[in-house]
């Protein structure tokens, strides 16, 4: 069952709605916490790429790749490989991201794996990455039987869109942390820096409301292919 929506206008709207969750992000990072470096003497710069990277790759590229199957007017081959293309730019600058956590943390004595977000997080990428592998062995090279692509269909779409909807959880545990940190270490709690954090994390969350809308909106052509139509994720 699909809304009687085309899927097109959510798309839109969450095209804008992501550019304007990465541009706070952004200057929440470079105005506020001093920029991104990947070698620095401020530590903190080094962990200025975890929110940006893990927002603009699984988050909104993430988010992209869903929605590629609805609101794209081309052929189901074509569809296809950029759904995959982007899961995989999205699955490697979430990696990165991750990464800059923990060299953030190495180089400033800080443990690692320790809170819920770090835990959920490790969780995400590795049910990513897993989701990536199977799809693309499944669906694209060297393929899966007809019928082990019909039985697949179902459980990788629902397991998409769970680990879609755990990441964008836990990026917003993510900011929460960090601002709780930040509120410790003196910024004002209803200062300017504050309203930004909080504000990015609900506007990541409205971003992915329109990728689930989308989702279970009408396509933009109808895909013909030996499972009939669905929307892969």
């Amino acid at each position: 069952m699909a809304l009687a929506v085309k899927a097109f206008p959510l798309t839109v709207v969450s095209h804008v709605v992501g550019i304007v969750a990465m541009i706070m992000v952004l200057v929440w990072t470079i105005h506020f916490r001093g920029g991104l470096a990947w070698e620095a003497v401020n530590k903190n710069l080094i962990f200025n790429i975890h929110p940006v990277l893990m927002l603009l790759g699984l988050i909104i590229i993430g988010g992209e790749a869903i929605m590629s199957y609805k609101s794209l007017p081309l052929r189901k081959e074509v569809k296809k490989v950029i759904h995959l293309v982007l899961h995989g730019v999205a699955l490697g600058l979430g990696i990165v991201g991750i990464i800059a956590a923990f060299k953030n943390h190495n180089e400033s004595g800080i443990a690692n794996l320790y809170s819920l977000h770090s835990w959920i997080g490790i969780g995400v990428i590795s049910l990513y990455g897993l989701q990536w592998v199977y799809g693309f062995a499944t669906f694209f090279y060297p393929g899966g039987s007809g019928d082990l692509r019909r039985v697949s269909l179902p459980w990788h779409v629902v397991f998409g869109l769970a680990v879609y909807v755990l990441a964008v959880g836990n990026s917003a545990l993510g900011f929460l942390e960090k601002l709780t940190f930040l509120e410790s270490g003196g910024i004002p709690k209803y200062g300017t820096e504050a309203f930004l954090v909080n504000f990015t994390a609900i506007t990541t969350i409205i971003f992915a409301v329109f990728v689930i809308l989308s989702v279970i909106s009408q396509p933009c052509a109808q895909q013909e292919d030996d499972h009939g139509a669905y929307s892969a994720i």
